[in-house]
Parts: C-alpha cells; sequence; structure tokens
C-alpha cells in the first residue's frame, strides 16, 4: 500500500508516546529503549524495573510469533502475510486498550494490571518490527525514527551540494520523499499519543487499532488490484 509506512509511522509514535506518559516512562515500540531506563533505575533514579524488564520477553514473543505465523502460510497465500499480520496487531492493540482500561486508574509501575498492559503493549509492537523483515516490499523502518532522520539529513546535504550528478540527485530525491512522510507521521503520532491519553486514557488506543485493521482489511487487496492493473 502505497502510505502504509506513513500510517505505521504515526501508530508507532502514538503508541510509543501514550505508553512512556501512561506507563511510567514504558517504551512499547521503541523497547531497545528500556535498556536506559532499566540502567537508570539500577542506580536509584528512575521506576517500574519490573514493568520494563517484563516488556522484553513479550516483545520477543510477539517477533517470533509473526515469524511462526507467516511461515506457516501456504506458498500459494504468501501474499496475505501483511494483512494477517496487521490483523494480528489490531487484536493485540486492542487488547492493549483493554488491559490498560481495567488497569485505570494505574496506582503503580509494580502493580500487576500495568504490567499486563505494558506487556500487551510490547507484544503488539513486536509484531510490527518484525514485519518488514517477513514481508519483503519497498519501504522505509516505521518504528524507530533514528535511521530514517539521519539519513534524512544526510541526503538533504546531498541534495545542497552543486557536484551531485542528475542521476545520483534523482535517486537521492525518491528517497528523501520516502523518508520524510513518515518521519512527519511518527512525530504527529507521538503528539496524538500525549494528547489522546490526556483527554481519553487507555481508550485512546482504539485510534491506532482501527487503523490496523483498515491496513488488515485494505492492504492485500490494493496490492493484487494494483498487480491487476500493471
Amino acid at each position: 500500500m502505497k502510505h502504509e509506512d506513513t500510517l505505521l509511522a504515526a501508530v508507532a509514535g502514538f503508541v510509543d508516546t501514550l505508553s512512556f506518559v501512561a506507563l511510567f516512562g514504558l517504551f512499547t515500540a521503541h523497547v531497545t529503549g528500556n535498556f536506559v531506563l532499566i540502567g537508570a533505575g539500577a542506580a536509584g533514579s528512575g521506576q517500574g524495573l519490573l514493568l520494563k524488564l517484563a516488556v522484553f520477553p513479550a516483545f520477543v514473543a510477539g517477533v517470533a510469533g509473526s515469524s511462526l505465523l507467516v511461515r506457516a502460510l501456504p506458498v500459494h497465500h504468501a501474499r496475505q502475510g501483511a494483512r494477517l499480520l496487521h490483523a494480528t496487531q489490531a487484536v493485540l492493540m486492542f487488547g492493549f486498550c483493554l488491559a490498560g482500561v481495567a488497569a485505570s486508574p494505574v496506582g503503580g509501575p509494580d502493580d500487576l494490571a500495568a504490567v499486563a498492559a505494558g506487556m500487551l503493549g510490547a507484544f503488539a509492537m513486536g509484531v510490527q518490527n518484525a514485519h518488514p523483515r517477513l514481508v519483503a516490499r519497498p519501504g522505509v523502518p516505521n518504528t524507530v525514527m533514528t535511521g530514517n532522520v539521519t539519513q534524512a539529513i544526510l541526503d538533504a546535504v546531498d541534495l545542497l551540494s552543486p557536484h551531485l550528478d542528475s542521476a545520483a540527485r534523482a535517486a537521492v530525491r525518491a528517497r528523501f520523499s520516502k523518508m520524510l512522510p513518515a518521519i512527519a507521521a511518527f512525530a504527529g503520532g507521538a503528539v496524538a499519543g500525549a494528547l489522546g491519553w490526556r483527554q481519553f486514557g487507555f481508550w485512546a488506543l482504539l485510534t491506532p487499532t482501527l487503523a490496523l485493521a483498515w491496513l488488515a482489511i485494505f492492504t492485500d487487496t490494493r496490492e493484487h488490484a494494483a498487480a491487476g492493473r500493471a
């Protein structure tokens, strides 16, 4: 789908920010960021060490489970992999929403209900992190923006250079035009996640849930339609 990575980047920014604000500094999409927070907790700064440790096996389960689901598809249904992973993530995201609502108001980072909600969020985002490695398609990373921002800066410098030949300039411009929407969508999703939490609490997670459900319904159909026109 043409704007799939842009929508997924918005989902990642939304969910990561909401979980960070709601669950005591927990990252669910950029899960390795929790290493820093675990280190800070070990040094006596920060909170929620149990929560941040618990999400790692959940994230691993999301990645491993995605791999098993895609590998289990018959060869003639391999193109359904994207739809299957979007649907799986949508179900898990809805579970994260309900678990968060059930845990509210969250009393502390070590509450078992909060830990369960955080684990479901990490499980869901593990699926999204695994998706581009399991379903081959042109695209850009959509869960962590550090690499995208770095590449966009390098491309901007190249585009400003007078020494770049026309063929290289066209390639750089095409890559830059793919990176920029994902970066902007992630930033917009992050702001929306924070505002959504402030207004609606964990119910705000219905927004990424519906976005993923929409992708699950339409992604494969549109790919087949595009292939038919080609």
